[in-house]
């Protein structure tokens, strides 16, 4: 028989521990066992969640790049529960952009390629993954988005889309990241190809096109200090 929340002692009960004493004096097990409200028959949703985060190595990120699939493997987590998690990680993830993070400025390609390791973790994708980040006239973010996301080679932008992105946030500049899973940094020509249409299309609305920055692992290439924008 599961065991939920509510039949373990009130001493023990997270959902009860955060409403006397707040959320900020749960452990990451006892707030991630409030989401998923319920064990196994062999251990309670605390202790699973503790499980699982040993798995992970204590670390919440390595928690967000589970899968499903990966989640599902523990007894107690099906995919209704999984789903759960991921999309606490997730909204984790897009809360950073607010804690600080809108009006960043962006003043050489490091802030950009540490913009996208801290808030995407893209060095640590295994597809590719494509942005746009909108800027204002002080070269301070707006917002970024993902415009696409691919293979382990290549990932297809399409334009119109990017470009319907920077109108809408009416930036006035612009920085594109992708990265490259293969941990190559240098470009392909496709990707020589799409920069120079994104400046082009860029340019028609006098906006500028800072830098186009591909991150493979921990190194980094900027079109900007190549000398190629």
């Amino acid at each position: 028989m599961k065991t939920n929340l509510n039949q373990l002692p009130e001493k023990d009960r997270p959902r009860e521990k955060l409403m006397m004493h707040g959320a900020q004096s749960l452990s990451d097990a006892e707030l991630l066992a409030i989401l998923i409200g319920s064990g196994s028959d062999e251990e309670t949703a605390v202790g699973l969640m503790q499980r699982l985060l040993r798995d992970c190595g204590e670390n919440l990120k390595e928690l967000g790049k589970l899968s499903i699939d990966e989640l599902c493997t523990y007894k107690g987590i099906g995919p209704a529960k999984a789903v759960t998690i991921i999309a606490a990680s997730e909204f984790g993830r897009r809360r950073a952009l607010y804690s600080g993070n809108s009006r960043r400025e962006i003043k050489s390609a490091n802030d950009i390629a540490d913009y996208y390791k801290e808030v995407n973790a893209l060095h640590e994708q295994t597809v590719e993954e494509f942005h746009v980040m909108m800027l204002n006239n002080n070269l301070r973010l707006i917002r970024s988005t993902m415009i696409s996301r691919g293979g382990i080679v290549q990932t297809s932008v399409d334009l119109r889309v990017l470009m319907r992105e920077v109108l809408l946030s009416k930036a006035t500049a612009i920085a594109v990241c992708h990265n490259h899973p293969s941990g190559q940094e240098k470009p392909s020509k496709n990707d020589d190809n799409l920069t120079q249409r994104i400046q082009q299309a860029a340019s028609y609305f006098d906006i500028r096109l800072i830098d186009h920055v591909i991150i493979a692992d921990e190194t980094f290439y900027s079109y900007a200090e190549n000398g190629r924008l």
